[in-house]
């Protein structure tokens, strides 16, 4: 026997019984590591692999920051809660675009935590906190609020006084707020707005339209005052009379202190940090929608939401569609007539108003709605795989497999299964996108989940209240572009995947 032909033989040792098709696969491992050194060879040579698995890596990464950074229950307790944003401008425009424009004030928040002053008087003592406040701006904030976020008192009820000192030399008066006093059967400590912080809209109070009035009477006496004033405290606050006694009001720019005067009845009392926060006009990097949510964090939420929808149903589909079309191509007669029946029956069944009834009966979930894309997306797999498989079965691999008396299964799992197996790959990765696309589109119909915000939800809700036409772009064009590259991500792979499936477009010497 030549030297050559003893590559691939096997000598079998007395008492074991023979591999029937051992001499059909020589050197087994070492093909299979060679075919997948080849494979990822050929996936990063063309600039698609790199790309599309660069892509990738970054939207894996934001999908791991999101895991590990945002609560579990995002959805439901925060993003769907109006309570978290009331301090948020709405529809307030990314503050990057104040680069462009230079009538936009930015939202600033204060704490007031420690006093900068103890005073002793008969009944207790009183705590004077400040806080600076720079505004330069040449617009009026939109909101002015200050929270009490927790008192805990002996006796008699703590009162907070908040006051404006203006660049101009005014003091306003904006809001005096007393804790509720003791209830009945209720022990000392008493412990006030710790679970549910007490918010006070400064722009909205008696006390500051009746302040303001008395200082523009003392520092601009006979200038015209907006009739409405009242309804304008945000722009009087930070603003000034004109000159010209039109009766309009323009940004006073310069140095304020919020003044927080709190008198307590017991040395003991104590009184957690006040929140203030002065609205903006623009907000973060990404915006905020009509009910004041930050862009931002539904954007980051929506990744591994899309990731979670496109790997787990194309994995799904493609399992269900690959095993079923290699059954079918390879099994023939009665298998493959139920299995064509049933893709037949399945690939017309009209999706879109099945799932409308399912979504009233069950509710919106997102679980539903990646089963509904795996039932009825797998039969077009099935019927490409098993004419794939209708010329595999008649190769002499497997009919040298099927005359040394291998099994069925054992041919389909050995011969058939790694002949497709990469058609199979490069398909998963192209339907990935498909379900993204399609989650997208289910929710823009608004058949989403709306525990679990999805870039296709803030389009939906964006649509919804008008986005297009009161030019709110900053809520429209970020998640229709995620939705976009994150599909481009997927695409990608799938064309690096292409010449590994076809040998035919792999450029000469690959």
């Amino acid at each position: 026997m030549a030297e050559g032909s003893l590559e691939g033989s096997v000598i079998a040792r007395p008492g074991s019984p023979p591999d029937p098709t051992a001499t059909l696969e020589p050197r087994a491992e070492e093909r299979e590591e060679s075919t997948l050194r080849g494979a990822v060879r050929l996936f990063f040579a063309s600039g698609a692999g790199k790309a599309g698995a660069g892509l990738f890596l970054l939207l894996l990464g934001i999908c791991v920051y999101v895991l590990l950074t945002f609560p579990s229950d995002f959805g439901r307790d925060r993003w769907s809660n109006p309570a978290v944003w009331a301090d948020n401008p709405k529809a307030a425009p990314p503050a990057w675009t104040a680069w462009f424009r230079d009538d936009v004030v930015e939202q600033q928040a204060f704490t007031l935590g420690e006093p900068a002053e103890v005073r002793p008087i008969p009944a207790g003592e009183v705590r004077l906190y400040r806080a600076p406040i720079s505004f330069e701006a040449n617009a009026f904030p939109t909101s002015f609020t200050a929270t009490l976020t927790g008192i805990t008192f002996h006796g008699r009820p703590p009162v907070v006084a908040l006051t404006l000192l203006r660049p101009d030399g005014g003091q306003v008066p904006l809001a005096s707020v007393v804790a509720p006093g003791p209830r009945p059967g209720e022990t000392v400590p008493y412990r006030r707005f710790y679970d549910t912080p007490e918010r006070v809209v400064l722009t909205s109070q008696p006390a500051g339209v009746q302040g303001l009035g008395q200082a523009y009477a003392q520092l601009y006496p006979g200038v015209p005052v907006p009739a409405d004033l009242a309804g304008r405290l945000q722009e009087g606050l930070f603003g000034r009379p004109a000159a010209d006694g039109s009766g309009r009001l323009e940004p006073l720019p310069g140095e304020y202190t919020l003044q927080a005067q709190v008198a307590v009845a017991d040395p003991t009392d104590e009184i957690a940090p006040i929140r203030t926060v002065l609205g903006g006009t623009v907000f973060g990097w990404a915006g905020t929608d009509t009910i004041g949510r930050d862009l931002r964090e539904g954007l980051l939420y929506g990744f591994p939401i899309a990731l979670l929808i496109a790997v787990l149903a194309a994995v799904l589909v493609t399992a269900i569609g690959a095993g079923l079309g290699i059954l079918s191509g390879y099994a023939g007669g009665t298998t493959d007539a139920v299995i064509q029946r049933l893709s037949d029956i399945v690939s017309n069944v009209p999706v879109l108003p099945l799932l409308i009834f399912l979504v009233f009966i069950l509710g919106a979930n997102l679980w539903l709605i990646i089963l509904a894309l795996v039932a009825f997306s797998w039969p077009g797999l099935t019927i490409l795989i098993r004419s794939m498989v209708l010329q595999i079965r008649s190769g002499q691999l497997v009919e040298a497999a099927r005359a040394l008396g291998a099994s069925r299964v054992r041919i389909m799992r050995r011969h058939v299964f790694p002949q497709v197996a990469p058609f199979i790959v490069a398909q998963m990765i192209f339907s990935a996108p498909n379900a993204i696309l399609a989650e997208a589109g289910l929710s823009f119909l608004g058949l989403g989940d709306q525990t679990k915000p999805t870039w296709g939800q803030m389009l939906q809700a964006g649509f919804q209240t008008g986005a297009i036409y009161l030019g709110y772009w900053w809520w429209v064009i970020p998640p229709g572009l995620l939705i976009i590259v994150t599909a481009l991500a997927f695409m990608l792979l799938a064309l690096a995947m292409e010449p590994i499936v076809d040998p035919r477009l792999r450029k000469p010497g690959s």
